[in-house]
């Protein structure tokens, strides 16, 4: 039994905004694993749907995850320089583009409506992305039960959460896909990998640490358990799944050449995130572009262009995408679970 977690197996699914599902969820935490339940892109009354359906599927415990960024600070000017730099995009699809960009997600730090909905769906774990909430939400959280983890991509973020006084620490790795969970996206990054990171917060963190970051299968679990992780987090290895969300060009482009070429960038969201290279990508990075708006305006462009084209989907995916496997989410725990005790140290 992983203590903090209150599972039977190391193996944690990453909540995946857009792509966890109730049916992933319970799916994991139905084979001994910690499901998981992405909520930051979702109303509060999907996102209350989803947990009675997770809950309605198993009766083991699933994590519910909440985006905890800071709103954004509108720029007038920096907005309409990265409109005007998408313009040829949204005319060679054939769209206009919008005359503004809109804050599409809202952060859980001002959300008193979702908070009240977590308080009374009571998951048995609720995990923050971005940072942290108030200590008022932590203490309501841990009156009610709920355990309580956090990223960290970093020492010092991974203090605040000790400090802060929740269950555990997600560290994420450089290799990991999707957002990265920095606290501040404005501060320099050391860019510290996965095995780094642990062995960091294992050392000088007084806490259980969920390694995240390139672990795509047993042998990657069982290192990072090698390194003092309590369980692994994978993210990637479970969009294949045919309990995901992910869509068909998802599926395609995790399975075909382009799947090992992935970039961490703010060019899909206004936020560092990993996502396999698209045509979005290459032309908000192209020499002399000028810098994305802030998280999540840019998203708001980013959406509009992929629903023109999916050249401009955010297909996020982590530097191990290529060992992904297109498996029913029971079926791939189950050999998660048989590689990690085939890589157990003493075993032929």
């Amino acid at each position: 039994m992983i203590d903090v977690l209150g599972v039977a197996r190391p193996i944690v699914q990453a909540p995946m905004a857009g792509v966890s599902t109730p049916a992933l969820a319970a799916a994991v935490s139905n084979a001994g694993g910690l499901g998981s339940l992405g909520i930051g892109s979702s109303t509060v009354a999907q996102a209350g749907a989803a947990i009675a359906e997770t809950r309605a599927l198993t009766g083991k415990p699933f994590n519910v995850n909440v985006f905890c960024h800071e709103p954004a600070r509108r720029d007038a000017a920096r907005e309409a320089a990265w409109l005007r730099h998408l313009a040829p995009l949204f005319a060679e699809f054939g769209v206009e583009p919008p005359v503004g960009l809109q804050e599409i997600y809202r952060s859980f730090l001002g959300d008193d409506a979702a908070f009240r909905m977590l308080l009374d769906a009571r998951p048995a774990v609720v995990s923050f992305h971005f940072g942290l909430p108030g200590a008022d939400r932590i203490a309501a959280f841990r009156a009610a039960g709920i355990r309580m983890l956090a990223t960290a991509t970093n020492l010092a973020e991974a203090r605040a959460i000790a400090a802060a006084g929740l269950d555990g620490i997600v560290a994420q790795g450089i290799e990991a896909g999707g957002h990265r969970g920095m606290f501040d996206p404005g501060a320099a990054d050391e860019r510290l990998s996965t095995s780094v990171l642990v062995r960091l917060l294992v050392t000088r963190v007084g806490l259980p640490v969920i390694a995240a970051g390139g672990i795509m299968d047993g042998a990657g679990i069982r290192a990072a358990l090698d390194l003092g992780a309590v369980a692994a987090q994978l993210g990637t290895a479970f969009i294949l799944c045919p309990e995901s969300a992910a869509n068909a060009g998802y599926r395609e482009r995790l399975t075909g050449p382009d799947a090992g070429v992935t970039r961490l960038t703010p060019v899909l969201s206004g936020r560092p995130a990993r996502g396999i290279v698209n045509r979005l990508i290459t032309h908000g990075e192209a020499p002399g572009s000028p810098s994305p708006a802030a998280y999540p305006l840019a998203y708001d462009a980013a959406k509009r262009l992929q629903a023109a084209s999916d050249t401009c989907a955010a297909h996020w995916a982590g530097q191990g995408a290529p060992l992904a496997r297109a498996l029913p989410a029971a079926d791939l725990v189950a050999a998660l679970i048989a590689e990690m005790e085939a890589a157990r140290p003493g075993r032929a």
